[in-house]
């Protein structure tokens, strides 16, 4: 069977590069583009959660309480690589934290990190770590994504330094910008290909090898900073030319190199960071609900980081009808196999993007089947910063341009309304179900005082915080809870719930005023 799949490799290649450059030749060389310290902790801010683990599919803070975000990707994909230099800063955390969003994938790029092999730009890494103080002073906890699209801006992308391409001498056509590039260039195909095999570099040392020990240098840069939710190890990565393989079904021989690549990353992770998680994703062929069966990375405090997108959606610009017809499946799919690898796994979920869209129904449906399931998740994303590598520049965005003041009209507010849910934040026990009914802003949450590890329970006390954002709520809201009583001021824009004593559940449900 090995065999005929490098045969079969081989003469897929072929096949393309000889259909590439045919097809340069026709093309020429146009592209066809089918589609300081950081500030401390604010007097009256929520304080970003600490400690973060899983508790099987459960992320939880070190209390053990479940922590389900409600947060929004913002990655850099031109040099310098950092969110500061577009401008994003303490305006938009205010604007995060007040429409009640509490988390951040925020962007790092290898190339930044290591512009040399084996040299470090730590002046790059503490610009990251400054964001990461200004978020946290605002209740915001951040997710590091080691972020990669096309890998490298050869391939029209982003995270590759150029010295570390390992594309064998190929010409780099067609250029068809992304993400077309990934099935149809030979070149990037090959790039994969040599970076998941951990093929010789520079200086002869394998080109993973490097990339590890700088997640090993960036982990120890970051080892103990508050308001670190865990590394996301690898952005959407892809099985290089076994892609049609993987299409079909037979794509054990490229998980496998995917999974000792999670192994490597996180080994070396642990040498300089022992706590933090670290968060891994299988190919992305499995943002459309094709079945990614990857391999965890052996470490004990470890997540998936999945990701939602219709194709269907984006071939039709996003519309609803396409969302709503055809979408459903593909995308229940999607977390059907996000909660079944974890359910063989142990491993704990969250959702790190989905969106890059205007459309309303689409973004709807997508908070409501994570609602459904129980999973936090994180928007693409807060702007769209001339980003290379997306199906929609323009639509993404909720923030037009974070160099301005996110007001007016450089916010897109009907957005801003859709996303800014009602939603459990931490809760103290196992969450049950919760759901927002847009129709008369009602958020029901339903919760066992059951610990998500299945040792024991909370206690009487215990608090449970739920995100209630002024813009759901304008004129305050009203509660009813069962089981529990209210411990947080009138219309807090964070309600805190403690449970009563010997409840085994808590009901809440919030109307506005």
């Amino acid at each position: 069977m090995s065999s005929f799949r490098s045969r079969t490799r081989a003469a897929f290649l072929r096949t393309v590069t000889a259909a590439a450059v045919a097809s340069s030749l026709v093309l020429g060389s146009a592209s066809l583009h089918l589609a300081a310290a950081a500030p401390g902790a604010r007097s009256g801010a929520p304080s970003a959660p600490t400690g973060i683990t899983h508790a099987g599919r459960w992320i939880t803070d070190r209390d053990g309480r479940a922590l389900i975000t409600s947060g929004v990707n913002m990655v850099a994909k031109h040099s310098p690589y950092a969110p500061d230099a577009l401008g994003f800063g303490d305006d938009d955390a205010q604007f995060l934290e007040d429409n009640g969003f509490d988390s951040v994938r925020l962007g790092i790029v290898w190339k930044a990190i290591e512009p040399n092999p084996g040299v470090y730009d730590d002046a790059y890494l503490a610009r990251i770590k400054n964001t990461v103080g200004v978020l946290a002073s605002h209740g915001i906890t951040t997710l590091i994504d080691m972020h990669q699209d096309l890998a490298n801006e050869k391939f029209q992308g982003e995270w590759e330094p150029d010295w570390a391409v390992l594309d064998d001498g190929l010409p780099v056509v067609p250029k068809l910008g992304f993400p077309y590039n990934q099935f149809a260039t030979p070149a990037l195909l090959v790039n994969y290909d040599n970076f998941l095999a951990n093929k010789a570099g520079p200086g002869g040392v394998g080109v993973q090898d490097r990339f590890a020990a700088a997640w090993a240098h960036t982990a120890g840069f970051f080892r103990g900073t508050a308001g670190v939710m865990g590394y996301d190890l690898l952005n959407e990565p892809w099985p290089g030319s076994s892609y049609p393989l993987c299409l079909v079904g037979d794509c054990a021989a490229a998980n496998a190199e995917l999974t000792a690549m999670h192994h490597r990353l996180a080994r070396a992770i642990r040498a300089q960071d022992p706590a933090t998680m670290v968060l891994y994703e299988p190919f992305s062929l499995s943002n459309s609900g094709v079945q990614p069966n990857p391999g965890t990375t052996g470490d004990p405090n470890e997540a998936l980081s999945f990701h939602d997108y219709c194709t269907f959606a984006a071939i039709s610009g996003g519309s609803g009808s396409a969302s709503d017809d055809v979408c459903g499946p593909f995308d229940d799919s999607v977390f059907a196999n996000a909660q079944a690898h974890s359910s063989a796994t142990g491993a704990g979920l969250l959702l790190t993007e989905f969106g890059s869209t205007d459309d309303e129904k689409t973004l709807i449906a997508a908070l409501d089947r994570a609602a459904k399931n129980m999973v936090g998740w994180q928007y693409w994303a807060y702007c769209g910063c001339d980003d290379p590598t997306t199906q929609d520049q323009a639509g993404q965005a909720i923030v037009l341009d974070p160099a301005k003041p996110p007001t007016g009209d450089n916010v897109r507010w009907s957005k801003v309304r859709t996303l800014a849910v009602p939603h459990p934040r931490l809760v103290s026990g196992t969450p049950l179900s919760y759901g927002f009914d847009r129709a008369n802003s009602t958020l029901r949450v339903e919760y066992s005082t059951s610990r998500a590890d299945g040792h024991g329970r909370f206690g009487a006390g215990a608090v449970t915080s739920i995100a209630m954002p002024k813009l759901e709520y304008p004129f305050g809201y009203t509660v009813t809870v069962t089981g529990g009583s209210v411990s947080s001021a009138p219309n807090a824009p964070v309600l805190q719930v403690r449970s009563a004593s010997g409840a085994d559940r808590v009901t809440v449900l919030a109307t506005p005023a």
